[in-house]
């Protein structure tokens, strides 16, 4: 396929353009984004507002089943606190990034005052994963996953359950990716947490190949 070209079942998600003509605060879209709560909404570093449609049940699934691995490993682990795909975080950039599972050091979380906890924290997790569905783009994806290693980010995981790969980013290291692996391992950032694969790649179907 054509690099220029979309495979039939990706789709761009929609970019509103805002600036200059509206400046809009971090405290507005903040608002904006609990009135549209059914609407998964980002902010570029550049201030375009990043419109996409609710993912599917089979890619929910495969979040909760990614969400509870790394809850469980948090809660025994003790060092971190973790968060799911609803959770906003302002990054150092200025974009306002929800990745679909992230986990930051208890010592930076707890540093941050508890009125921004309640909105977009100002802060980039030391751990993020980005979990592709079928109609997401994967460039827009991998371009997002850079964005938060340039951010601070320890380590990235980009799973693309379509192509059964893991897209693994850290800094200053070349981007790895990991053909159809069984689990992958967290360390050393989260030391002994191995995310087992095997539910993420189960639910495949012949439409998403």
């Amino acid at each position: 396929m054509n690099t220029t070209q979309l495979n039939h079942t990706e789709s761009l998600p929609l970019v509103v353009q805002l600036h200059p003509v509206i400046e809009i605060t971090d405290e507005q879209f903040f608002e904006f984004c609990q009135i549209n709560r059914e609407l998964r909404i980002e902010r570029t570093a550049h201030g375009e507002l990043v419109i996409m449609s609710p993912t599917g049940s089979e890619t929910e699934e495969r979040n909760f089943d990614l969400i509870g691995q790394l809850w469980m490993w948090t809660k025994q682990d003790g060092t971190g606190v973790g968060f799911g795909s609803s959770g906003g975080f302002t990054l150092p950039n200025g974009a306002v990034r929800s990745p679909d599972a992230a986990w930051i050091k208890k010592s930076r979380w707890e540093a941050i005052s508890s009125e921004q906890r309640q909105k977009f924290a100002p802060i980039c997790p030391d751990f993020v994963v980005e979990l592709r569905s079928a109609s997401d783009r994967l460039k827009l994806l991998q371009e997002k996953m850079q964005e938060y290693i340039e951010n601070g980010a320890e380590l990235g995981w980009l799973i693309d359950p379509i192509q059964k790969q893991v897209y693994v980013y850290r800094p200053e290291v070349e981007m790895e990716c990991l053909e159809n692996p069984a689990t992958v391992s967290g360390d050393p950032v989260l030391s002994g947490f191995v995310l087992d694969l095997s539910k993420i790649w189960s639910g495949i179907s012949e439409t998403e190949t």
